[in-house]
């Protein structure tokens, strides 16, 4: 019974987010207390807990990321970059959009999905401007093929960390066995914004013209603060890169990395601080706990061993399902907390796996789902809400469905590819 009220009250939230008739940050809110308040999410657990709770790495990720980005651009670079940007693709939209695409996806398996949004999104702002093109197609251009880039390694994807913590699997495995789909994904992925967002490829001669005579380091306001900020950041994305061998989570190197770069540019706290995205954050933190309402109530783990029990009989027709089933519930309840809750279960499904290579075949598939999925909604990824959240701060508001619905083409077109390459790859 409390799992149906959880589940009810979780879609009429999501209901008002997608209709956007009532600001999300204020559904969210409202829905995460009377889960509290009804005893649906664990109470003061939601603080504290890693699984059934707030994730804080998450949010002191985002937090520590929005100050050192903050900083940066009072710099002039991300000036600098989008006119570099806009000269090297002559003016041309779509050479553009596939140019900041391919920028995105290279890096996303470096640095974790959310912190290229965060350094590549407003970059985008500011070259659509200046070329005098609507920005929305760009940047929810961009967030999917973070998602798709970021699947390809341990560190790209959050979900992709807690699938390797959990299953064993190293920096090498996720190159070897995720590297080859998504890199054949994207391509499709490329091929088909060129079909989706035709009508926004609209070629102004004149800007393009403007912006040729432009002498992009002009743009550079402050070499000495661009220099140090350059230091700090190529520091936090080393430290991040080297996550396994430091033991340091993402969350307390982008802190660190923040208190650093304030103190060796000497910014305005006040100015910087103006510069957060406070609201995302509040978002995210409601969100979770409306998740853990899920995870508390058993919604979740009911679903997902329903599932995975129906097929359990056939290994492929297992993987089918944990493949699929990622997508569709990651898209909708944030693939973070979904993995979350689903690897223990997936752990016990591969142990009854006849042999080691099945099992991790299920693995791959489960992880391939949850990054995929990411792209289904405009909630589903960290990433989503952030470069929303950004675009809205920037004046390039972005609805729900505006993401969604090329999010779900993405999804539906990334996750049978996934499944037939895992059907070729272990099951052939």
């Amino acid at each position: 019974m409390t799992g149906i009220l959880a589940l009810s009250l979780f879609v009429v939230a999501i209901s008002f987010i997608a209709t956007e008739k009532v600001d999300k940050v204020k559904v969210v809110l409202v829905t995460a207390g009377i889960m509290i308040v009804l005893g649906l999410a664990p109470g003061s657990e939601v603080f504290f807990s890693e699984h059934e709770g707030i994730d804080w790495n998450v949010i002191f990720l985002l937090l520590g990321m929005m100050i050192i980005v903050g900083i940066v651009k009072q710099t002039g670079i991300f000036d600098y970059l989008a006119i570099w940007a806009a000269k090297r693709s002559q003016g041309r939209p779509y050479r553009l959009m596939v140019m900041l695409m391919a920028i995105t996806a290279i890096a996303s398996p470096f640095l974790d999905n959310v912190t290229t949004i965060m350094l590549v999104v407003p970059v985008t702002v500011v070259v659509c401007k200046r070329l005098g093109i609507p920005a929305q197609p760009y940047i929810i251009a961009e967030v999917l093929a973070s998602n798709i880039g970021g699947a390809s390694t341990l560190i790209g994807d959050p979900p992709n960390i807690i699938i390797g913590s959990r299953a064993g699997l190293s920096f090498n495995d996720f190159l070897v066995h995720m590297t080859p789909i998504v890199v054949i994904t994207f391509v499709a992925f490329v091929l088909l914004t060129r079909v989706m967002f035709r009508k926004s490829f609209q070629y102004n001669p004149e800007r393009a013209a403007e912006i040729m005579a432009l002498q992009e380091r002009r743009a550079i306001t402050d070499t000495k603060l661009l220099f140090r900020c350059l230091t700090v950041l190529a520091l936090v994305i080393l430290a991040f890169s080297l996550h396994s061998v430091l033991h340091l989570e993402p969350s307390i190197v982008a802190l660190v990395g923040a208190g650093v770069m304030l103190l060796v540019t000497k910014a305005d706290v006040h100015d910087v601080l103006e510069e957060v995205e406070w609201p995302t954050l509040v978002f995210f933190a409601g969100l979770f706990v409306m998740v853990a309402g899920l995870a508390n109530t058993g919604v979740i783990e009911t679903a997902g061993s329903w599932a995975i029990e129906t097929f359990s009989d056939s290994p492929l027709a297992a993987a089918t399902s944990l493949l699929f089933g990622s997508a569709v519930l990651g898209a909708f309840f944030d693939n973070i907390p979904y993995t979350a809750t689903m690897a223990p279960i997936v752990e016990e499904v591969v142990a009854q796996m006849p042999d080691a290579d099945t099992g991790q075949a299920l693995w791959w598939a489960f992880a391939l789902g949850a990054d995929f999925g990411g792209n289904g909604t405009a909630i589903a990824a960290s990433a989503n809400v952030v470069a929303l959240g950004i675009a809205a701060q920037t004046g390039q508001r972005i609805s729900f469905w505006e993401f969604t619905r090329y999010g779900i083409i993405v999804t539906v077109l990334s996750t049978l590819m996934a499944w037939v390459y895992v059907y070729l790859r272990y099951f052939t």
